[in-house]
């Protein structure tokens, strides 16, 4: 049950602990690099399909062709769909079973919506954007950093509660039993990188407003 928790590996400067979850962050990275530039050579028409996939899904929810924003949000659905499944391999964990990790993704998702709409209607025009009426500032920032913090427990809470629940079937039952509910945290993981991806992309929206 205590590898459903991080657990720290080793210290940096003696000050900075450094857990698995990181580890397992660095080393899906590299599989990542890898994985693109294998496919780019030898299935370029699966990175096609996923390309398309995330091109239509952000459209959808931007109303207007999603070039400009597709790197970003190709990389953070891409990052989601491995983080939340990497426990499957073994030695390795879940980078999302550590809340540092979603809150990192939920605050890189809070300051590229602004970098959006900066770039979108400039500095003060955005910050106009934000402040009309005067008086619904404090309230669009209180909003931001609520919604910054749901991104954070939903996407934390979830892959966590899959986590808890393989491990009590683990410990309860032979190992070959929990297969079924591993598929099932697969789907989920799947599907939270999925609503994460969607939910950043309304941000962004929210943010560009009428501008186009």
């Amino acid at each position: 049950m205590n590898d459903v928790f991080p657990q720290v590996v080793f210290t940096l400067f003696n000050l900075i602990p450094v857990r698995d979850t990181v580890i397992s962050t660095w080393i899906m990275m590299a599989l990542i690099f890898t994985l693109v530039l294998v496919m780019r050579h030898r299935w370029p028409e699966a990175l096609e399909m996923f390309i398309d996939f995330v091109s239509d899904t952000v459209s959808d929810m931007l109303g207007r062709p999603a070039e400009p924003f597709l790197p970003f949000m190709g990389a953070v659905m891409l990052f989601l769909l491995f983080s939340n499944n990497l426990g499957l391999l073994p030695f390795l964990a879940t980078p999302t079973k550590d809340i540092n990790t979603p809150l990192a993704m939920a605050l890189v998702v809070f300051v590229a919506v602004h970098c959006f709409g900066v770039r979108e209607k400039g500095v003060w025009g955005y910050l106009k954007s934000l402040a009309t009426p005067i008086f619904m500032f404090p309230l669009e920032m209180i909003g931001q950093l609520s919604r910054t913090m749901s991104l954070t427990l939903r996407l934390f809470g979830n892959v966590i509660s899959s986590e808890f629940i393989v491990a009590v079937m683990f410990s309860l039952v032979q190992p070959i039993v929990p297969l079924p509910m591993m598929l099932l945290g697969t789907i989920s993981g799947v599907f939270q990188a999925y609503i994460f991806t969607i939910l950043a992309s309304s941000y962004i929206a929210s943010a560009l407003g009428d501008s186009k």
